[in-house]
């Protein structure tokens, strides 16, 4: 029973870890830079992380962002910018 115990709450928390991460795109509607977060068209906020270059984002930039949900908030870990020049 104990091993049974152990496997099902090895495979819970494997399951759950891969549910807390995600990837989104849309269009950046605010960046706040005295909180570090950024909100998209969609109404979700994302935290960036202290080593992006927030002066960098605009609103009504297009962005695509992997994220982690950690303690409740949305934190991006990698972030895309799509080419603005049409090529």
């Amino acid at each position: 029973m104990r091993i049974l115990f152990g496997v099902t709450t090895i495979a819970t928390m494997l399951f759950a870890g891969t549910a807390l991460a995600g990837q989104t795109e849309g269009l950046i509607k605010k960046i706040d830079k005295d909180t570090m977060t950024m909100t998209l068209d969609d109404g979700k906020a994302y935290k960036l992380n202290a080593e992006m270059d927030v002066d960098s984002l605009k609103p009504g930039m297009d962005v695509v962002i992997a994220y982690d949900v950690t303690d409740g908030q949305n934190i991006v870990t990698d972030m895309e910018l799509p080419d603005s020049d049409g090529n």
